[in-house]
């Protein structure tokens, strides 16, 4: 039997079709080919049309199908991984009202830090296990405040996921894990939270029907299988956002186990079995893929907005000419500490972990004699290696000890410069696989579907393909001292 996996992502659609019995990808594609824009219609916005992932999710299939590498009809389940934290609203017909509010957008922080103080830092952080900050229920309730006339028209909230899955299916419904990522879940309640729901004013019937994150979400209708060529009525069967999905690619689901991603954004995610927090919130807590109420399973997120986004920024405005390993390439060329020249990859929107600070980027020390561009691809992919240092050292204070990291050999880890980078800046060793959120979608569906029986049986085949551990030079430790004084410079200007 065969796996569809989709990972829609902010910037393409990702799709790979994977033979259940080795676990191994046959065919992996994306669509477009180029990184999808980000509308920003104010500054600090930014939005995407769910129709527009809906148009791309159908493309990238029928591309995998085109290759004719298997038959689309022995295709026996579909999972989803999605970019997290996205607003979207339909009415009763499932009609989209607006262009999803997406995870970098900051309108909401506002909103969110007034919800923090009137329900109570000690009980959102003790219930939530966040601050209401910038996620999904405060995009909501911008939308309440400001266009009051679409807020009227919502039958139902969706994420990303919920959305495709709805387009294939033609059914609705949420999981805990997504509830919780959006900020509607009281985990010590084990319910919708009642302080969120009660102070935003929201009507819990806008929740769908709640699932597990491994069961079937919905069966695919018989006009989208005819036109993907694929198999009528089999099921949608795993759903779960980017960043716990990628943990599940990696099989990092127990107590202690670590993954990251480095793709439009950087994450570090480890697994806790603790109602845990952090109490500025700078990091974030949310129901991973196999929490519940019986045996908890926290995924502990840092996530920086600016990662991917900027070295494809750079990439750009340096004449767009050269593809990532050509820029890899001649970064790999300029020693380490790019001879001076720092950037602060901050660009995208408020961070989190800088508690919801929008400093913007820089590129710091300039020297117009000495710098070129291949000294700013480096000092590009070490600015983005020294945020996650920092992040790190957040998880740190909060009793996280790093023993080793798994990433998929994907984005950013393609490059031995940031891998590098990554590792000494860190001091914490990596394990590279060769996985991504499509492949990891479609082992979900397989789970979902009972194609697997257990999670042991569904990765027996996983194969590391490199191991990275740090310099015992202290050089980075060096490095890393001057950036983040330069951060701190920033930070108190903001």
């Amino acid at each position: 039997m065969l796996l569809l996996g989709i990972d829609v992502g902010t910037s393409s659609i990702k799709v790979s079709v994977v033979n259940a019995d080795t676990q191994q990808a046959i065919v992996s594609v994306q669509y477009p080919e180029i990184e999808t824009a980000i509308t920003s219609l104010q500054p600090g916005w930014a939005e995407q049309s769910p129709e527009m992932w809906w148009l791309h999710v159908q493309a990238a299939i029928l591309k995998a199908n085109a290759t004719k590498k298997y038959n689309p009809r022995d295709i026996g389940a579909i999972g989803i991984g999605y970019q997290m934290h996205g607003l979207v609203l339909i009415d009763k017909e499932q009609q989209v009202l607006r262009d999803s509010i997406i995870w970098c957008d900051s309108r909401a922080v506002a909103i969110g830090n007034e919800a923090f103080l009137h329900i109570g830092e000690e009980k959102c952080l003790s219930h939530l296990l966040n601050s209401p900050g910038n996620f999904t229920a405060s995009k909501l309730a911008w939308v309440k405040r400001n266009e009051p006339g679409i807020y009227a028209r919502i039958h139902e909230v969706l994420l990303p996921g919920d959305f495709i899955a709805m387009k294939l299916s033609g059914s609705t419904s949420t999981t805990v894990s997504a509830l919780s990522e959006g900020i509607f879940w009281d985990f010590k309640k084990q319910a919708l939270s009642d302080d969120v729901f009660g102070y935003y004013g929201f009507d819990k019937n806008l929740m769908p029907v709640i699932k597990n994150v491994f069961e079937p979400h919905g069966f695919l209708k018989p006009d989208v299988a005819a036109s993907l060529s694929l198999k009528n009525g089999i099921p949608v069967s795993y759903k779960a956002g980017d960043q716990l999905n990628n943990a599940l690619s990696l099989n990092v689901l127990q107590p202690g186990e670590i993954a990251a991603t480095a793709g439009t954004s950087g994450v570090i995610y480890s697994v806790s079995d603790q109602l845990g927090y952090d109490k500025l919130s700078r990091v974030n807590s949310f129901a991973h893929v196999n929490h519940s109420a019986e045996k908890i399973r926290l995924g502990i997120l840092l996530c920086i907005n600016g990662t991917g986004i900027l070295n494809n920024w750079l990439r750009k405005v340096t004449g767009g000419h050269l593809g990532y390993t050509q820029m890899n390439d001649a970064a790999r060329k300029i020693a380490p500490g790019s001879d001076g020249l720092f950037v602060l990859p901050f660009g995208n929107g408020a961070e989190r972990m800088l508690v919801n600070a929008t400093i913007q980027a820089h590129m710091l020390n300039i020297d117009l004699n000495k710098h070129t561009t291949a000294h700013i691809y480096r000092a590009g992919q070490e600015g983005i290696a020294f945020s996650f240092r920092y992040g790190l050292d957040i998880m740190r204070e909060n009793g996280l000890v790093p023993t080793v990291i798994r990433a998929g050999k994907a984005n950013l880890f393609l490059s031995d410069v940031f891998a590098s980078s990554f590792v000494n800046a860190t001091k914490a060793p990596v394990e590279l696989y060769a996985c991504d959120g499509s492949v990891g979608a479609a082992i979900g569906a397989g789970l979902g579907a009972g194609i697997y029986k257990n999670e042991k049986e569904a990765f027996q085949h996983m194969e590391k393909l490199a191991s990275i551990e740090p310099e015992k030079e202290a050089l980075y430790d060096e490095l890393y001292a001057q950036w983040k004084e330069l951060l701190e410079e920033k930070m108190k200007h903001n």
